[in-house]
């Protein structure tokens, strides 16, 4: 053991009152570095949490990848693709794609007694993950999606109607509930009408979805666009590593796209990331990372402006034991490099607190959900906490060093310091 760092642990360990000065100090700078890192922690908690949340939102609605035809990009009207086996089959097999599901978009109206709602259908095959439904799920249930024609040559009526799930906000505009039944009209070369039965009710609080989107058959769907054999409108694919998003869509791109693939009717197919059909939420999401940024830098100062204060405090108050050691032959640099050790201890237990703090606020808002948000303002009803444990040694790393580091210069004080004047000092 070095003669510092001996040093330091006995001066750090003395319990007397006879520093009454240094006391405090020591607190106080602890109290900082255990204020500042558990901010850092509860930040970043929260903007993952934040992020990913909202990212699963947008994915359950509308996957990773989705495949269209190029021609109905950035238009209203959904164009057909062909999605048959070969090329259903064909899409499982490039790496990094997880599941393959078809769907297709048509436009309506919910009509009741009282009122009337625009809204778009999209319809849904078997094959569809629905996990993400089933999680925001607030009333009744999802049925069994098909593209077949459920009413085996029965006619559509309220006796025989098609399942039909909405979301809370047409739900609370139409006064609906699970088990209702409601009217769709659809307008094209003439007015038809469907009876649907509302199975359940959805809430994800993304506006854009809920004042929508409500969910079908894809046989509905494929039926009023007019659609035949294997059309639909486009496909959606789930990745296995959302990280790799990039990588597997430029798979997708070498295989579909840059060879002028087309589908078995001689539809050029395009593929769109999440990234690019959502540009806006992604943008706003990205802007989070500048406010953890500033909160970071703020809250690492002030470990650093506590710690420095609380140095020169301690320097201070043992400016006699720096001339004794001085006197019995103890280097500028032994001195500094003790000080640099006490400085290490406390801000060692100011980091012990701060995860502590830190982690506890964290496990209490996911157990208790204390912190409540206004979902039409954040799209989640409480603060959402993601620990993540890569990211939480960093900051401790970053605050232990960053602050030792700006000590540094400060602890030169010590070299001037004189032997025969310090033992004045009073």
């Amino acid at each position: 053991m070095s003669l510092s760092l001996f040093i330091a642990r006995r001066i750090y360990g003395q319990s007397d009152d006879r520093r009454k000065v240094s006391r405090p100090a020591i607190r106080i700078a602890t109290a900082g570095v255990a204020i500042g890192l558990a901010v850092m922690i509860v930040t970043v908690a929260v903007v993952l949490g934040f992020k990913h949340t909202i990212r699963d939102k947008v994915v359950g609605f509308g996957s990773h990848i989705q495949i269209l035809n190029v021609r109905s990009v950035g238009t209203d009207v959904g164009l057909p693709i062909c999605i048959d086996d070969s090329l259903t089959q064909t899409l499982q097999t490039v790496p990094g794609v997880r599941h393959v599901e078809r769907f297709s978009m048509a436009q309506g109206i919910l009509k009741t007694d009282h009122d009337f709602l625009g809204v778009m259908f999209k319809g849904l095959g078997p094959e569809y993950d629905t996990s993400f439904l089933q999680e925001n799920m607030v009333e009744g249930s999802l049925p069994q999606f098909t593209d077949k024609n459920p009413m085996k040559g029965e006619a559509n009526s309220e006796a025989h109607p098609y399942e039909l799930v909405i979301s809370q906000t047409m739900a609370d505009k139409l006064n609906l509930h699970a088990g209702d039944a409601i009217y769709a009209y659809f307008i094209g070369d003439h007015v038809s009408r469907l009876c649907f039965h509302v199975s359940g009710v959805y809430q994800t609080n993304m506006k854009r979805f809920d004042d929508s989107f409500c969910l079908c058959d894809l046989f509905v769907a494929n039926r009023r666009n007019a659609f035949k054999g294997s059309q639909c409108t486009g496909v959606e694919l789930l990745v296995d590593d959302f990280d790799h998003l990039a990588d597997t869509d430029d798979r997708i791109i070498d295989q579909f796209m840059n060879s002028g693939r087309l589908d078995s009717q001689g539809n050029t197919l395009t593929s769109l990331t999440i990234f690019q059909a959502y540009p806006q939420v992604f943008q706003w999401l990205d802007l989070l990372d500048i406010n953890v940024w500033i909160i970071l830098g703020l809250m690492v100062a002030l470990a650093a402006f506590t710690m420095i204060s609380g140095l020169l405090i301690i320097i201070l108050e043992r400016t006699q034991m720096i001339g004794v050691l001085k006197a019995l032959g103890a280097r500028n640099t032994t001195i500094r490099h003790t000080f640099l050790w006490f400085a290490t201890f406390i801000i060692g237990q100011g980091l012990f607190w701060g995860n502590v703090i830190g982690l506890g606020i964290i496990f209490l808002q996911k157990a208790t959900g204390i912190v409540s948000l206004d979902p039409q303002t954040y799209y989640v009803s409480e603060a959402p906490m993601e620990i993540n444990v890569p990211l939480i040694v960093a900051l401790n790393l970053a605050t232990l060093i960053i602050s030792v580091l700006v000590l540094v210069g400060p602890s030169y004080l010590v070299s001037r310091i004189h032997p025969a004047r310090s033992m004045r000092y009073e």
